[in-house]
């Protein structure tokens, strides 16, 4: 079988990609709903489309194929008709609405057209678009938007070929997956990409900001707010059963929003360089590291550099992000300072706003595109989180 998805490092030439363009989503935003839809802010939607316009271009004038999982789930309903009373069910279900609304959203969801439709999903419906006077409950909304389908690194991670469809931490999120799941399993272009994990393992959860591909032989996933050891065994052994993986390193990392994921810490950037996060790397006591292979799992005493360097074969370099300052290591952290995308060895894009580390990564001999992200930036994800890869050429070392 011809491969669908190519992923065996974080470095290799970038191809093909996976994003969302922001849309009414984050409009529907409110302060009061912000803790709970995880986002810190509400951001200003005009400027925030304009700067993923520049995202994407950027991207495309460096040869990268950019998808839209919007667009994706719409041609996959144009590919199967027959599965979109089934689709449209499932997204009703899982969006807990009420009973008494069922039957009037589902005419109204599939009145549209299918991209129009899949857009209205991700953006949320206001019961006062359905006519609903509900007095009974002030609640405004029919279905809550999902305003992290920006971040399209979590709901699946590409592993190799195949995939991890996330069961994810949050029940505000674990709607984003029915998207890549339903494009994986009927889309023509991905029909029979092998899963790694399923979204319906409901017993451990795993996003794919945790998930590092190093090379073709190991991963680095950490344990997260987000992501635990359970999962982290099931991806391994399916992984480990598949054949090609022989390493799975955890990173066992504190368990805060700050740091909600592995690449807000810690991202692959060249052959032997990685960006981290000093405050968490060097306090080496604060986390742990275990090593999975098929004989079982151990725990590394090693140093994280020499660790890497042993399991890369080449002398790692650490770049702290923010530098020796404590301030700016803290905000540009904030900012998704470590959270650049790769797009071919030694080659990253990252927010122009942490300057220092930008500076840092140039005097390393990494070439950095800068976007802007006054918007981007207030929903706490960077360019590697705003993106999958879909396609990446594999390494030549």
């Amino acid at each position: 079988m011809t491969a669908k998805i190519n992923v065996f490092s974080e470095i290799g030439k970038l191809k093909s990609v996976l994003v969302h363009r922001p849309g009414d989503e984050i409009e529907n935003l409110t302060p009061d709903l912000l803790e709970r839809l995880l986002f810190d802010d509400v951001p200003f939607k005009k400027v925030a489309v304009e700067e993923h316009d520049k995202f994407t271009k950027i991207m495309k004038d460096n040869g990268i194929e950019v998808l839209y999982i919007e667009e994706l789930t719409a041609q996959t309903l144009d590919q199967n008709p027959k599965l979109k009373d089934k689709f449209v069910e499932q997204f009703i279900e899982e969006a807990n609405v009420k009973p008494e609304f069922v039957k009037k959203y589902k005419e109204f969801l599939t009145k549209m057209s299918n991209l129009d439709m899949v857009i209205k999903m991700i953006a949320g419906t206001k019961k006062i678009e359905l006519g609903i006077k509900d007095t009974k409950d002030s609640y405004p909304f029919v279905a809550d938007p999902l305003p992290n389908v920006l971040f399209q690194r979590d709901p699946f991670a590409s592993v190799g070929n195949g995939v991890t469809l996330n069961h994810m931490w949050s029940v505000t999120r674990n709607r984003e997956t029915l998207f890549p799941d339903f494009v994986f399993k009927h889309n023509s272009r991905f029909e029979g990409v092998p899963y790694f994990y399923e979204r319906i393992w409901k017993d451990a959860h795993v996003e794919g900001g945790d998930i590092l591909v190093l090379n073709k032989e190991t991963l680095i996933i950490g344990v997260s707010q987000r992501t635990n050891m359970k999962a982290i065994e099931k991806i391994a052994e399916r992984l480990f059963k598949e054949g090609t993986y022989k390493k799975i390193v955890v990173l066992d990392l504190p368990k805060s929003r700050a740091y909600m994921h592995l690449d807000t810490v810690f991202t692959n950037v060249d052959y032997d360089k990685f960006i981290t996060h000093p405050l968490i790397f060097d306090n080496i006591d604060e986390f742990k590291i275990y090593e999975l292979t098929p004989k079982g799992k151990r725990e590394v005493k090693e140093k994280l550099v020499d660790f890497l360097s042993d399991v890369t074969g080449t002398k790692v370099q650490l770049i702290r992000c923010g530098g020796d300052d404590p301030i700016a290591a803290g905000r540009e952290q904030w900012n998704d300072g470590t959270n650049v995308l790769t797009i071919a060895p030694g080659k990253v894009i990252a927010y122009e706003r942490n300057w220092v580390t930008i500076d840092l990564l140039r005097k390393a001999g990494v070439e950095v595109l800068t976007t802007a992200s006054s918007e981007l930036s207030r929903g706490r994800g960077g360019p590697r989180c705003m993106t999958m890869p879909l396609w990446r050429e594999d390494l030549k070392k």
